[in-house]
């Protein structure tokens, strides 16, 4: 039968206030973990079915009901540890996260170190280190796009399920174009890395001219098909289709996973599409190029190639990508897609929860 467990009820207040601390996004994880346990035992529940709700040991919760059983709202907190006193009250602590997340200064956009210590009477280290303890940096901003797709949601589960269950005898390609790859040259020779010193460039440079890389990316094996051009028109695309047509071994399907870019859908693409049937697009949603998995190897090819680099002809540039192409392509690496369509939709909607009006 077990030991009996004893009985726990909560007054008004403090089923307000454990309510509060668990659902706020400014109190610690641990925290609001012991209010949820309260609360299940409030509720009456036993110490294994708040466990498996939790995801935790049921010796957590019975820990944490005799310690609010014994102290009250004190027990939850953590155990007084040696070393000098605490100076910063839990009220203090709380109120700079509050101001930090729901008030901005009246002189400024967002809080600097110097202004939250001025409006909270703490020093500017240690409204540093609540900073830093809670996540928050007031500093950095990012930014998004949310895509106005009316097809949005077929297009997600269409390319996801393409990653994550491709079909037989098929060959999944993630097809896109980067356009204006400048060949740029620097005004003065790079001055090479020394120790204690980075590497220096100037700021100013000369251009040399642009160029346009297509590029498929297998998403089963990594390997990467690309192709050089001058412009980024549908005839040069049309070509690209080609050498592709000529690439995969002909008993496949092949299916292309493009954006909305306007070269793809133009009448010249859609006939040559209509003479070889293996060919089948699906387009990621409006502003969602995320979806598209050669992007990322975009990045990696800008990251360690182009951004760096200093080229003083075109030829010089295109020999540079094809020669990376080569050396990725002796040892691709595919990218590990591991987000169903459902759950980034529900982290989507979770997402648009955030933002005032965006249902609408």
């Amino acid at each position: 039968m077990g030991r009996p467990m004893p009985e726990l009820t909560l007054t008004d207040d403090e089923q307000a206030t454990l309510v509060r601390w668990a659902r706020r996004a400014k109190s610690s994880q641990a925290l609001a973990q012991r209010c949820r346990i309260v609360l299940g035992c409030a509720d009456g529940k036993t110490n294994r079915e708040i466990a498996e709700e939790l995801g935790i040991w049921p010796q957590t919760v019975g820990k944490w009901r005799r310690r609010f059983l014994e102290r009250r709202m004190g027990g939850l907190m953590d155990e007084p540890r040696p070393g000098a006193p605490r100076k910063i009250t839990d009220e203090q602590i709380e109120d700079v996260v509050v101001a930090t997340l729901e008030r901005t200064p009246k002189d400024a956009t967002h809080w600097s170190r110097t202004s939250m210590a001025t409006e909270s009477g703490l020093s500017k280290s240690t409204v540093g280190r609540i900073w830093k303890a809670f996540g928050l940096k007031p500093h950095q901003v990012d930014t998004f796009k949310l895509s106005n797709d009316p097809q949005f949601i077929d297009k997600v589960r269409d390319v996801v399920g393409l990653y994550l269950d491709p079909p037989e005898s098929a060959l999944v390609l993630c097809v896109d174009e980067k356009s204006q790859i400048q060949a740029l040259d620097r005004s003065a020779p790079v001055l090479p890395i020394m120790p204690g010193m980075p590497e220096r460039r100037t700021h100013d440079y000369f251009r040399n001219g642009v160029t346009t890389l297509f590029a498929a990316l297998d998403v089963a094996t990594g390997e990467v098909i690309g192709s050089i051009h001058l412009r980024h028109r549908a005839t040069e695309f049309k070509k690209f289709l080609t050498k592709l047509d000529k690439h995969v071994p002909a008993d496949l399907d092949i299916h292309l996973i493009c954006d909305n870019y306007s070269t793809h859908k133009t009448d010249t693409v859609r006939k040559w599409l209509d003479a070889h049937p293996r060919f089948h697009l699906h387009f990621t949603p409006t502003y969602s190029s995320w979806l598209n998995q050669v992007e990322r190897w975009f990045a990696l090819l800008t990251d360690k190639q182009l951004r760096r680099g200093v080229y003083k002809s075109l030829q010089s540039l295109e020999k540079d990508i094809r020669s990376w192409i080569q050396t990725w392509n002796d040892n691709p690496r595919p990218f590990a897609w591991t987000k169903t369509a459902d759950e980034i939709l529900e982290r989507l909607a979770a997402y648009l929860e955030r933002i005032p009006g965006a249902g609408h």
